[in-house]
């Protein structure tokens, strides 16, 4: 049935009379067709240029004849993970398998392989030797050169050696893409398609890389951890489109993995097209008996804003794949989409998001990065922002002000992330004001990440006081309005440079402002990031000096388990932690300790410890303990007291008691 969809079976192709469509694309995502998703954004673009494009999502691996559903394709098959990397959506950061991916029918986890793009590649090439296959979307193009890879723990060479590929697209791909189609149709040869930006190709001709960067070579990297973390930087530092160089990974029998510049940032104008596109906003109708795909539930009502983000932080990918230059949608192309979604049948007045990887960022960092791109030798925020900074939240505020106009919507919110430094800097504060009035729901969702500045610094974020001073306005604003909305942090534990020294300053930090994080991350080296190479390497790439990493199971249990100090489950490892950082301080019974003493054998200890303290002679025996310990078991009685009643209330009364004896 055409049905507006992009075509996913040979029955779409004969209802839109196509004999042979000029690209099949192979995605591990099941079939959303909103722009949240890349295979649909690239899709419709070339839709758009005139080419005909066919969807296989989740191809049955175990089907030898899976990739032939749409017949083998004029052009060439494009291949992508989906939204996420393969590894990342099957493993949390223990390598323990996920039960839920949202990107796939029900939520139903096992419907793509591990490494996708490399499983898919060998698929087509068993059948197809002669077709062109381009990779492209997250997992291709943060695997573009040699890498570490976590789940392998060890270096792996480019994906274009190990899935066969003929090009990678990195990056968001859209310009680059239509250039290797236009190539494609003309009659150029894939391997003589190597002059486009953006892409990345193999080739034997050294004529082709005279002018280029010559990075360490495969064999190198791989033995060698202090030429992986310099060849790392070239990269990271020739990431620009108007200054990046070609760069060129030699690897055996005379093969070069060659990366040219990154495709030039979209104008505003070109922004406008991609989002006018058009798509269905919603997953094909085949996964309605599924229960469609959870993954578009928060984004349906979400506005994409901008692209690219100048913050870099070390352990964020974006940066390496959307660029430090910020791209954005015009306002009228943004409050049309806003106003096609108030007509949308289960729209109820609420659009969760405006933004983009950071959402205060409308517009580049300064005037120069048009002309001469970004910095080679410094970041735009850490560890200072830069002089030439433009603070301005004018035009951001100026957009949400129109949006709020648009009848039917009752509440925007923001939550793509605030980059709490950028808006601190700036020194007029209307838009605070206003982010705090109109756009959080309740609370807002920050990310300082840590509480020790020698690991903020290792993790490319501000000192810990720049925090403090946002937290401070914040709550000041919020009074002075007379609202009661909070912050929720997030933060990070065992990030490379990190010690439980640092935990400790980190869960002394939590205990002061008295908001214990519900979830905390644990530092996940995935590929193409400045933090990931440190965890590797164990070696700080901007200085090559060697720094502390955490990579032993138990200690970063430890370390996590010390910012959520409260939690009974983990009062265990907190003691073993405090002790092995040398703070039995933080053990006891004062208000500045973390935990209670966990064993009889530790009581002459504290006895000792609350003596020094200047506490009473009797202070510290076991008498004295028991009775404060009875005291505070009555005082919580007596405050839940208030909330139960009954039976419910005596059990819990009971269970109360028990736990402060067994204590």
């Amino acid at each position: 049935m055409n049905n507006g969809f992009l075509p996913v079976s040979k029955r779409d192709l004969q209802e839109r009379k196509i004999e042979q469509l000029d690209f099949v694309y192979i995605s591990g995502d099941a079939y959303v067709d909103h722009p949240s998703f890349g295979t649909a954004i690239i899709a419709r673009v070339l839709e758009a240029n005139g080419y005909t494009v066919g969807i296989i999502a989740q191809p049955d691996i175990n089907d030898d004849n899976c990739m032939d559903k749409l017949g083998m394709p004029k052009l060439a098959f494009l291949v992508s993970s989906g939204n996420m990397d393969s590894m990342v959506n099957h493993y949390y950061v223990s390598k323990k398998k996920r039960e839920k991916d949202s990107y796939s029918p029900g939520g139903q986890m096992g419907l793509r392989p591990d490494r996708a793009v490399t499983v898919y590649c060998k698929m087509i090439r068993k059948k197809h030797k002669e077709v062109p296959v381009i990779i492209g979307g997250i997992e291709a193009s943060l695997r573009r050169m040699a890498h570490y890879d976590y789940w392998a723990d060890k270096m792996k060479p480019s994906i274009l050696m190990d899935s066969g590929a003929d090009l990678i697209s990195y990056g968001m791909g859209e310009k680059c893409l239509v250039e290797i189609a236009d190539a494609l149709k003309s009659g150029i040869d894939v391997k003589d398609i190597t002059f486009i930006r953006g892409t990345v190709y193999k080739t034997k001709d050294s004529i082709l890389i005279e002018d280029a960067i010559h990075l360490p070579g495969y064999s190198v990297v791989k033995e060698n951890k202090k030429e992986y973390a310099r060849s790392f930087l070239i990269q990271k530092e020739n990431h620009d489109p108007y200054r990046g160089k070609m760069m060129v990974e030699p690897y055996e029998k005379g093969v070069y993995v060659v990366q040219n510049p990154p495709q030039m940032p979209l104008t505003t104008q070109e922004m406008d097209d991609v989002y006018a596109l058009p798509f269905m906003n919603r997953w094909h109708p085949m996964y309605d008996a599924a229960g469609g795909i959870p993954a578009i539930e928060e984004v349906k009502f979400s506005i994409t804003s901008n692209r690219g983000c100048f913050g870099s932080c070390n352990f964020c990918a974006l940066a390496f794949h959307q660029g430090r230059i910020i791209q954005v949608r015009s306002h009228d192309s943004i409050l049309k989409e806003a106003k096609n979604m108030t007509e949308e049948n289960d729209f109820k007045g609420y659009i969760h998001d405006v933004g983009g990887p950071t959402a205060n960022f409308r517009h580049p960092s300064c005037q120069k990065q048009l002309k001469c791109g970004t910095c080679a030798n410094r970041e735009c925020l850490v560890p200072k922002p830069c002089p030439n900074m433009d603070f301005s939240h004018v035009d951001y505020m100026k957009l949400l002000r129109k949006m709020r106009e648009i009848p039917g919507i009752k509440k925007i919110f923001i939550r793509s992330g605030i980059r709490f430094d950028y808006l601190l800097e700036d020194k007029n504060s209307e838009f605070f004001n206003e982010l705090v009035k109109y756009h959080i729901s309740g609370q807002l969702k920050v990310a300082p990440e840590h509480a020790s500045d020698a690991v903020l610094e290792k993790m490319g974020k501000p000192e810990h006081s720049v925090y403090v001073r946002f937290k401070e306005k914040y709550e000041r604003i919020n009074k002075k309005q007379d609202m009661n909305q909070f912050l929720v942090p997030y933060y990070m534990s065992s990030h490379p440079g990190a010690t439980l020294k640092d935990a400790v300053t980190l869960a002394l930090y939590i205990k002061e402002t008295g908001v214990m994080p519900k979830q905390v991350q644990d530092f996940y080296p995935t590929p193409s990031t400045i933090s990931t190479v440190m965890y590797y390497t164990e070696i700080d790439p901007y200085t090559m000096k060697k720094i502390y990493v955490a990579k032993n199971p138990h200690e970063k249990a430890m370390q996590r388990a010390l910012i959520q100090y409260k939690n009974p489950a983990n009062f265990e490892l907190v003691e073993e932690a405090l002790i092995k950082a040398g703070r039995r301080d933080l053990i006891g019974y004062g208000k500045e300790c973390l935990i209670r003493p966990l064993h009889q054998k530790d009581e002459t200890f504290y006895r000792k410890n609350t003596k020094k303290q200047g506490t009473s002679k009797r202070k510290g025996t076991k008498k004295e303990t028991e009775r404060e310990t009875k005291k505070e078991t009555k005082k919580e009685t007596t405050n839940r007291s208030f909330k139960h009643k009954g039976k419910e209330q005596k059990t819990s009364t009971r269970k109360s008691t028990k736990e402060s004896r067994r204590r």
